[in-house]
């Protein structure tokens, strides 16, 4: 028996309480943020460069680099849950690559022993052409279900459920498509659409 389950791994908590108003500034507080993720992402690009050289030639991604760059990711998550792509926390987001166990948010990519050297030349650009549209639409649909959740808080100081749980599934979309591109994993990431706070478990198949 076998167990199928993505590496790329998101959970939320929904907060109770989140301000009413809060959100129409959060693009200002994230600002020093967007500073220092502006160079990290720089750093994320050249050391995935380095990275996809040293899979075409030995078959494995550099572990500090992996490291890094999924402290990259972990740390725009967190930003993009607390701003406008969730809005899902009131929670100002730590400046850390590290995962932080208090936050209501986390990211994990389980780190891969070995990577294809072939597909390392096309699933960057060619496999995953079809991924890049869908995802570029899932992109706005998320920030403009962020907005309608802002809205119905300005009203009934709540968040949606429903809307909550849509978001992360679109977002946990997002980000699997991401660390494929990104040359992190070799899965591709499904066209499927896992709704909820918490990652789907893992599902037992039968090898046939």
């Amino acid at each position: 028996m076998t167990t199928v389950s993505t590496p790329v791994r998101l959970d939320g908590q929904l907060e109770p309480g989140l301000g009413r108003w809060l959100w129409l500034v959060k693009w200002l507080l994230l600002i020093p943020h967007y500073i220092v993720l502006f160079f990290l992402w720089i750093a994320f690009f050249v050391l995935s460069i380095v990275a996809f050289f040293a899979i075409l030639i030995t078959g494995r991604y550099p572990r500090g680099i992996f490291d890094f760059n999924m402290g990259v990711l972990r740390w725009s998550w967190r930003v993009s849950y607390y701003g406008y792509s969730a809005l899902a926390t009131d929670r100002y987001p730590p400046f850390s690559l590290e995962t932080q166990p208090d936050y209501p948010t986390h990211l994990q990519i389980a780190p891969p022993e070995q990577l294809s050297r072939g597909l390392v030349l096309v699933k960057w650009w060619l496999l995953i052409i079809p991924q890049y549209i869908i995802v570029r639409i899932l992109s706005g649909l998320v920030f403009i279900l962020a907005l309608f959740a802002a809205v119905a808080m300005l009203f009934t100081a709540r968040y949606p459920k429903g809307i909550f749980d849509f978001v992360l599934g679109l977002n946990r979309w997002i980000l699997r498509v991401t660390a494929y591109a990104a040359l992190m994993t070799d899965t591709y990431p499904p066209f499927q659409l896992d709704l909820g706070a918490d990652e789907p478990p893992a599902v037992a198949v039968s090898p046939a």
